[in-house]
């Protein structure tokens, strides 16, 4: 800098590691545009506050390269700003729980609220790296400095979306449709009981006629610690009811036996494809998450 004026150079390295940085959030709000943000408002939310994150990253290289250490303190902002942004979507998403069709749950809400903040890390994390990639290759060629710097940044993306990507139910279960049966007032999905408020006639061949329903069967013992918790649950019959919609009464239940999952509805679309593929996709939560393998470990370190 000469004279509070940025270099060619600078001006260079921070656009390129801003749009480098930018174009990660975008790609990571498009992974996510099923489960998360809703468009086109809070699409540009996550877009303004990745390029927001972007930007400080980008700033961060020239600043200690002027020794403008000032600068550098805006990171600790970044951060501040970020824990702002998880609060006031997890804050926001509970106070629509009572216009859905189905409550999303604390545990889902709190998993949102955490990928939001994470996805603006991403965009820090990579604008940092793409910066100071153009500013170790130096050359005197500004093409090879963009081009060594987005390659860099690109790969990092990858790499903590690999880290940072989650499993989900259709990972640990078996997911497939369920065969509907109506005794009297009681209702059961594979010889399951799930509930006994179809009392009426009419709600009994409402559901008989139109109901629809998935059983989810866990691979292995030890997944059942995930899929019967009730926040678990609660997310996949959201995820259920948010892609098919709602006529009239969702249930889910859990069999204690073999550990299998209910998950049944009158849907206003009736496709029990889309339903099998929304349970399927619903995201496993970080809260009920549990390493059978480090668990194993634990408990042999003590024997």
């Amino acid at each position: 800098m000469k004279d509070g004026m940025i270099s060619t150079e600078y001006l260079t390295l921070i656009v390129t590691a801003t749009i480098i940085g930018t174009l990660a959030r975008i790609l990571t709000v498009k992974e996510d545009f099923r489960q998360y943000p809703s468009y086109p408002n809070g699409y540009m939310l996550h877009l303004v506050t990745g390029f927001v994150a972007a930007s400080l990253g980008a700033f961060a290289i020239p600043a200690l390269m002027t020794k403008n250490f000032t600068a550098v303190t805006f990171l600790t902002l970044a951060i501040q700003q970020f824990r702002d942004v998880r609060k006031s979507e997890r804050e926001s998403l509970k106070d629509l729980e009572n216009t859905e069709y189905a409550y999303r749950g604390d545990a889902y809400i709190d998993g949102i609220a955490k990928t939001f903040e994470s996805r603006n890390y991403f965009s820090l994390i990579v604008s940092l790296v793409t910066a100071l990639t153009m500013q170790i290759i130096d050359s005197n060629m500004a093409w090879f400095n963009i081009l060594s710097g987005a390659i860099v940044g690109f790969v990092v993306l990858y790499i903590l979306k690999r880290f940072s990507k989650g499993k989900t139910i259709g990972d640990i279960a078996e997911v497939k449709e369920g065969n509907i049966e109506i005794k009297e007032s009681e209702l059961f999905v594979d010889g399951i009981y799930v509930s006994n408020l179809l009392g009426s006639e009419n709600a009994s061949k409402l559901f008989q006629n139109e109901g629809l329903a998935v059983v989810i069967s866990p691979h292995e013992e030890h997944f059942r610690v995930a899929l019967d918790n009730f926040g678990q649950r609660q997310a996949a019959l959201f995820e259920a009811t948010r892609s098919l919609g709602v006529k009239r009464y969702h249930f889910t239940r859990k069999e204690y036996g073999e550990g299998k999952i209910v998950i049944t509805l009158v849907p206003i679309i009736k496709d029990i494809e889309k339903l099998i593929e929304a349970v399927k996709n619903t995201p496993l939560l970080e809260s009920v998450k549990k390493s059978h393998a480090v668990m194993d470990t634990n408990l042999v370190g003590r024997e």
